[in-house]
């Protein structure tokens, strides 16, 4: 639909649904859960989690990790955390919580513990002196496209369409 722009806005976990009831944003990436009360809310995946660590710790030796390899572990847990993960075996830090993801990821690239987060989210804020590896088991972060039931518009459920595969050859059905 090269006659409608499209304009993208980060937001904040915390202020996703703020977003979509004010007039910031039409439709949205959603994280959930999130209130659903009306919102109109398409799953799209389930994103995996993954521990990041120290680039120079043992546990870079694995391909993949489960809950009793972090036994141990300083679990550092962000303010803006999306996965709500309770670890057993792991440590609390002994330091308050960071602020944001980026500054959790800053802190266990100087050896301290570890984080887990959705792999998007290590993706995106990749350092040198970081790595990451799946965590077995761990739990999914699903990812929605959510938008206000009553805003729909004519473009929004073209949009919608378009997410969901329709061509403008398909059927609605």
């Amino acid at each position: 639909m090269p006659g409608n722009p499209l304009e993208l806005v980060q937001l904040e976990v915390a202020s996703q649904r703020a977003a979509l009831t004010g007039d910031d944003v039409d439709a949205a990436l959603v994280r959930l859960p999130i209130d659903r009360d009306g919102l109109h809310l398409i799953a799209l995946y389930d994103e995996v989690p993954v521990v990041v660590f120290s680039a120079d710790s043992p546990l870079d030796a694995a391909e993949e990790l489960t809950v009793a390899d972090l036994a141990g572990e300083v679990l550092v847990v962000p303010a803006d955390d999306v996965l709500e993960v309770a670890l057993p075996g792991t440590v609390a830090p002994r330091f308050a919580a960071p602020a944001t993801t980026a500054d959790a990821i800053a802190t266990v690239a100087s050896g301290v513990g570890i984080v887990v987060v959705p792999m998007s989210l290590a993706r995106l804020h990749r350092r040198r002196d970081v790595t990451y590896r799946t965590l077995a088991g761990g739990p999914v972060s699903t990812v929605a496209l959510a938008w206000p039931a009553d805003r729909t518009t004519p473009l929004i459920e073209t949009f919608v369409g378009i997410v969901r595969g329709r061509t403008a050859r398909s059927s609605r059905g």
